[in-house]
């Protein structure tokens, strides 16, 4: 019998290695996930609001704050409205916090790395570990 196929979304940025940590753990759990690079591709507003949606955020959830544009563009003032967030995120994808992954168990901002595991339907047999040779998931624990 054919398994079923379950598809995996990842809106990867390639150069957080959070982001690279969720595509290792997912490839590592036998998925050929799809790589969305939205600092190329970009971002439409039905698109992050599907996401933030699905995801049960807010832009301002959303919102990368460090290595970003954000504080030089006033959005990190308190009362920025989430409008004005999003319109900012949609100028500068690099706004958006990442990764975002959707799976058909959901879809989640998944920092820390391993919270992506929570929308697979099965998991890395083995041990994986971060580019700095710590662990980053063990099965046996």
């Amino acid at each position: 019998m054919a398994e079923a196929y379950f598809p995996v979304v990842i809106h990867h940025n390639p150069s957080c290695g959070t982001s690279r940590n969720v595509i290792a753990l997912v490839e590592a759990a036998g998925y050929a996930p799809v790589i969305v690079p939205y600092l190329d591709t970009g971002w439409t507003r039905p698109q992050l609001l599907a996401l933030f949606a699905a995801a049960g955020i807010t832009p301002r959830e959303a919102l990368r704050e460090t290595k970003s544009p954000a504080a030089d563009l006033g959005l990190l003032e308190p009362g920025t409205p989430e409008e004005t967030i999003l319109a900012a995120m949609l100028e500068h994808p690099v706004l958006v916090n990442r990764p975002i992954v959707a799976t058909p168990k959901g879809v989640a901002l998944c920092r820390p790395s391993e919270t992506v595991i929570d929308l697979l339907d099965r998991r890395p047999e083995e041990p994986i570990y971060k580019e700095d040779g710590s662990v980053l998931y063990d099965p046996g624990a």
